[in-house]
């Protein structure tokens, strides 16, 4: 088994805002930084190389990230362990808080690719029923032991 995640955003402002310019000037750099993560498999993209422009709810605002890892390690050492973690703790200059669950995971099978309304039925699925087999956050997954150290003083992503 593989494990997928998926993750929204707020934008602060439009993109096109000059305010925006620090987080879009390092999407690429973010990009590839998980890439060259050994236990990374996959992301959903669209023609520009990024999902911004994919939309998953109504609201142009919203950002979608779904990738899909290795193992629990691979994706923990992405997101505290590269820029990832050094943009994540800027994340308030670009994003809005978002009062509901806004990060789900999930296990599976390898070589499934899942699409953006499999990440967005999974969110859902963990904001009306909390965490279980089918959706679940870090606090879940015994094996992360860098999101209870590193986490750039973030509460429970399933309260956050």
């Amino acid at each position: 088994m593989h494990l997928a995640q998926f993750n929204i955003s707020k934008n602060r402002y439009p993109l096109s805002d000059p305010r925006m310019k620090g987080f879009l000037d390092n999407v690429e750099r973010v990009h590839r930084a998980a890439e060259q993560i050994d236990g990374f498999i996959w992301r959903l993209h669209d023609e520009t190389g990024h999902a911004m422009n994919i939309r998953v709810y109504d609201d142009p605002e919203i950002l979608p990230n779904l990738t899909v890892w290795r193992d629990v390690e691979s994706l923990e050492r992405f997101v505290w362990q590269t820029v990832h973690s050094r943009l994540y703790a800027r994340r308030e200059e670009w994003f809005a808080l978002i009062e509901r669950a806004k990060f789900v995971m999930w296990w599976i099978p390898e070589g499934h690719r899942p699409p953006m309304t499999e990440g967005r039925d999974r969110l859902e699925y963990l904001r009306e029923h909390g965490p279980s087999d089918h959706a679940f956050g870090w606090d879940q997954l015994p094996a992360a032991k860098l999101y209870k150290t590193a986490r750039c003083g973030v509460q429970s992503e399933h309260a956050a």
